[in-house]
């Protein structure tokens, strides 16, 4: 396993890396729309999944929807794409290190969202006329989610939104600190299968559940629109949380004397 240190040198060499992608922003616009679709991957498999125990309303209902979900994060991390939640920490911890600056971060960070949310949309649509979700138990599944977070007041949105990208940020930190396969998988699954289970609200999935309720006419872009003005800043917060504490902890501190000026 890496160290703190270790691990703070190579996420700001991620960092330094997106930056240099940026430089070619078509082609980091489709890794985000990539992404995107990623995250749809997940929630359409939760709807088909664990709608026929919703429906029954069986206790174990929430549980399934975490261990389900964290196939689309697990996608995103072993595939490669652009993930806006995930791109919050990297970048931030990139311009901590000195290794990228505050415009490669907005860029980064804005061309992801906007990547995130195509994807989304592009794969909610396929997975729409696909027909895998007219079942009525996905049907009801979905807009009982979507309602839920509809009914949910501002305040109670953005700090969902922190608690979810801690500790979604917390699951890549943990990623890129461990070795072998089924470690990384492991240290990723759990803290998504948590956010999941409790009601934490990450922006790009719900991105991706409101494109199916949209497609289905069950809601509408002003709802999107909403749930998005208070989970996008509550996911910035939660990643920065995470980015700033491990640079607090494990930044390497100059030595008195080692640069020659002091005595």
């Amino acid at each position: 396993m890496n160290t703190v240190a270790e691990n703070l040198r190579e996420t700001a060499g991620q960092a330094a890396h997106k930056a240099r992608d940026l430089r070619r922003p078509g082609r980091y616009a489709v890794s985000a729309v990539l992404a995107g679709a990623y995250i749809g991957i997940g929630e359409v498999l939760l709807l088909v999944a664990v709608s026929p125990f919703a429906v029954e309303h069986a206790a174990v209902t929430r549980l399934l929807e975490g261990a389900v979900f964290p196939i689309a994060l697990t996608v995103v991390m072993f595939a490669g794409a652009q993930l806006f939640t995930s791109n919050v920490l990297v970048m931030l911890v990139g311009a901590l290190a000195g290794r990228t600056g505050v415009r490669d971060l907005v860029a980064s960070w804005s061309l992801s969202l906007a990547g995130n949310l195509v994807g989304t949309f592009a794969f909610g649509a396929m997975a729409h006329a696909s027909g895998v979700l007219s079942g009525p138990s996905a049907k009801a599944l979905l807009a009982e989610l979507v309602a839920g977070k509809e009914a949910l007041a501002g305040e109670q949105l953005f700090w969902r939104a922190v608690l979810c990208n801690l500790l979604v940020c917390l699951g890549v930190w943990m990623f890129s600190r461990a070795r072998g396969d089924a470690a990384k998988i492991l240290v990723l699954w759990l803290p998504v299968l948590v956010f999941v289970a409790v009601g934490f609200e990450h922006c790009v999935a719900n991105m991706a559940l409101f494109s199916l309720a949209i497609l289905d006419g069950t809601a509408g872009f002003g709802d999107l629109g909403r749930n998005l003005l208070f989970t996008v800043p509550g996911n910035m917060v939660g990643g920065a949380l995470v980015a700033c504490a491990y640079w607090f902890t494990g930044r390497p501190e100059r030595v008195p004397g080692e640069d020659g000026r002091d005595s």
